[in-house]
């Protein structure tokens, strides 16, 4: 697989270790299976700037976003963007009637699927998989898959925008906004910028670019960034405040107003209509 794929080891390997705790944030019985061959070595490699903490906190922080949004909205619509080696479909509880798309490469999708199958695995809702390169148009992919935009979606985008670059960030959050009914939401995250030039997160940031993996872009306006491509946030959070990690954290929260200050949000939004 290629390294973006590896990235997705890598993240199931953070969770797998968070599952092991004894206090952990969520637990993700299939996260071990799925972090081969790579997962645990690139924890090792991939030390600094707070990312394990992060990527705990960060999957609880989405996993009670999607809980809340769905119960609350009665969206029975819910697309992952970039999956990886989520294992939602299988580990959360779906009202009835859900359907799950999970968007990523081919080879990707694949090999998740030769892992589950393997594991007996059964998701607890309509699992879609919906192969498709992320780089190009993907859309109708999705629709092929039986994904409808006249019906609210909840759309899910945990540790893709760190990846792209700015222009590309606000081409996917119009992309789905253009695809998004009235009453969708989104819930991802989005870096700050001054974690791109940190001497906290230098190490981590130097090992992910010489994997052809670097994180290229960041904000410290997140609403207004979200507001400029279709989207109104009404939750943003950053780790350690009081339901994103309090008291998990390992690092002071710095007051919203200080400039410079190293910032990862976490979001939820809805599409603006009309």
């Amino acid at each position: 697989m290629d390294a973006v794929s590896y990235t997705a080891q890598w993240m199931a390997a953070a969770r797998a270790q968070e599952s092991e705790r004894e206090d952990p944030l969520f637990v993700d019985p299939l996260a071990r299976d799925l972090a081969a061959p790579r997962g645990f070595e690139l924890i090792e490699r991939y030390v600094g700037g707070g990312v394990l903490p992060f990527i705990s906190i960060r999957t609880r922080f989405l996993d009670d976003a999607i809980k809340e949004i769905v119960a609350g909205s009665g969206i029975q619509q819910v697309v992952l963007i970039a999956a990886g080696m989520d294992t939602r479909a299988f580990r959360l509880d779906w009202p009835d009637g859900t359907e799950l798309y999970e968007v990523d490469h081919a080879p990707l999708i694949a090999e998740k699927r030769r892992r589950l199958d393997a594991l007996g695995a059964e998701p607890r809702t309509d699992r879609r998989e919906v192969s498709a390169d992320l780089t190009k148009e993907w859309l109708p992919e999705l629709e092929a898959a039986g994904f409808d935009r006249g019906r609210p979606t909840l759309w899910v985008a945990e540790g893709l925008t760190f990846f792209l670059t700015e222009e590309q960030a606000g081409g996917l959050l119009e992309l789905l906004a253009s695809a998004s009914a009235p009453g969708s939401h989104l819930a991802f995250d989005m870096l700050g910028r001054a974690m791109l030039r940190s001497p906290f997160s230098k190490r981590f940031l130097d090992a992910l670019a010489a994997d052809d993996t670097p994180w290229l872009f960041g904000t410290d306006e997140p609403e207004e960034f979200l507001t400029a491509h279709g989207w109104k946030t009404t939750d943003l959070r950053e780790p350690g405040q009081p339901g994103a990690g309090e008291g998990r954290w390992p690092y002071e929260v710095q007051p919203r107003g200080r400039r410079g200050a190293n910032r990862l949000w976490l979001i939820r939004a809805e599409v603006v209509t009309g």
